[in-house]
């Protein structure tokens, strides 16, 4: 069984990480709104961030932000902790409205606040070039939502208090795709994950691992149908080959372990018990126009036949 090597976690609990420390500052009560000139306001963007607005190009407010709140447009604005602000303010000195927000590290969010938090539609730039843009609360990633790794990982679907939860997409550079449900920020529920060389997966996940019952196909043919632990074949399933082989029975730890029953194209059959992936103990064997025997194995190898 193929691990899930290429999970990438696109936890945006990072998303406002990179400024909570100089955020601290920003919520206080304001006695007063220090406004610079224009001429003097500091270029904090970095070769990544410039990168990546040129390529989304710019912020598109929308026209459905519903707050009576009156509000006055200033800025640029120094905030106390050296931040840069530009746009819009409330009666009590709270970033309210429409507003762009410059840290010194060159992280940039714009896009709708309310009583000096991200709030509505918003986009996150980070210093390293990961974006996310969608909405937001109380300064989190919460509802529809996409979050883009500069190498080239990305997620698009449902946030809640910053982490992936509900339905989502999540593709990967080389090809590989998770298309199903979260929970808190992992894989859980029903999901497809298809990897890069064609094998791919549908079923259960729990905590980012495969667990439950689901279908794995391999791009070769293979095929296994049951029951999964730890991203592991466990419990009851069928695995059938392309060459017509099928085992139906017992797994433990990936492994055929337990009662089961593996036909081979030919009409041959044997019924009995396994260890490790192996035949081992008493079984019966059916060979086409001879019949039944039964028998005992031991790792894999008839030792004698029993009488019956």
């Amino acid at each position: 069984m193929k691990e899930l090597t290429v999970t990438i976690s696109t936890s945006n609990d990072r998303n406002l990480r990179d400024n909570n420390d100089s955020r601290v500052c920003d919520v206080v009560q304001r006695t007063e709104i220090k406004e610079i000139h224009p001429s003097k306001m500091p270029d904090y963007s970095t070769h990544a961030t410039r990168n990546v607005e040129n390529m989304l190009g710019p912020f598109i407010y929308s026209d459905n932000f519903n707050d009576d709140t009156t509000v006055h447009k200033l800025g640029p604005v120094e905030m106390e902790n050296g931040a840069i602000y530009i746009g819009e303010w409330n009666d009590v000195k709270e970033r309210h409205g429409r507003g762009c927000q410059v840290w010194n590290d060159g992280s940039k969010y714009e896009g709708y606040w309310q009583h000096d938090k991200a709030n509505g539609k918003g986009r996150l730039i980070h210093a390293d070039g990961d974006v996310y843009e969608g909405n937001w609360k109380n300064d989190k990633a919460h509802g529809k939502g996409t979050y883009m790794h500069t190498n080239g990982a990305k997620y698009e679907g449902d946030w809640e208090n910053d982490k992936q939860h509900g339905k989502g997409i999540e593709t990967w550079p080389d090809g590989a795709k998770y298309e199903g449900e979260y929970k808190m920020g992992k894989k859980h529920g029903k999901g497809r994950f298809c990897w890069a060389d064609g094998s791919s997966y549908y079923g259960d996940f729990a905590d980012n691992n495969i667990n439950g019952f689901g279908v794995y196909e391999w791009s070769d043919g293979r095929k296994y149908q049951g029951e999964w632990k730890n991203n592991k074949m466990d419990g009851k399933g069928e695995f059938t080959w392309s060459d017509g082989r099928k085992y139906k029975g017992d797994y433990w730890d990936d492994k055929k372990h337990g009662f089961g029953v593996f036909n081979w194209p030919d009409g041959r059959e044997y019924k009995g018990q396994w260890f490790n992936g192996k035949q081992h103990g008493k079984g019966t064997y059916y060979v086409p126009n001879i019949g039944y025997k039964d028998g005992e194995w031991k790792d894999g190898k008839r030792i004698k036949w029993i009488e019956t």
